[in-house]
């Protein structure tokens, strides 16, 4: 392992093709963890690879249900998580979290440090930075 991507968005409009490229370069992995500061743009990327999944009616950040959950013809069911409101790994347990990241099925899950003990070992970590001139950095650890 030890590979990393690293994208560089300057704006929205390039979104799609850095989503894309996502999904093209993690291959069958199924387990997504997204760590970024509050307005980084977590959720903007996730609803991007979600577009380029085919999934056009993605509501945005689950805020107050924990987890979104869509069907992709192409990638079957996706669990999106915003975590930003669990106060523990214990909570997180008690939605049936566990059930869902070893599924099988893909799962996007922002603030993935407040579950971290319960993440599968294959988990892709994505770090996205805010830099100076207001561009993100998006590395990926594969």
């Amino acid at each position: 392992m030890g590979n990393q991507l690293e994208f560089h968005i300057q704006s929205t409009n390039e979104l799609p093709g850095a989503a894309k490229e996502f999904l093209d370069s993690v291959g069958h992995r199924k387990i997504f963890a997204f760590d970024a500061q509050m307005g980084a743009g977590k959720t903007t990327f996730i609803l991007g690879v979600l577009a380029a999944m085919g999934i056009s009616d993605a509501e945005g950040s689950p805020t107050y249900s924990l987890v979104n959950v869509y069907d992709s013809e192409m990638f079957g069911k996706i669990y999106h998580f915003d975590l930003y409101r669990i106060n523990s790994e214990e909570e997180a347990f008690d939605i049936g979290i566990e059930e869902m990241l070893y599924s099988n099925d893909m799962c996007f899950v922002e603030w993935p440090e407040k579950i971290k003990n319960l993440l599968p070992e294959n988990t892709i970590w994505s770090y996205i930075r805010v830099n100076e001139d207001n561009s993100r950095t998006i590395t990926v650890e594969l």
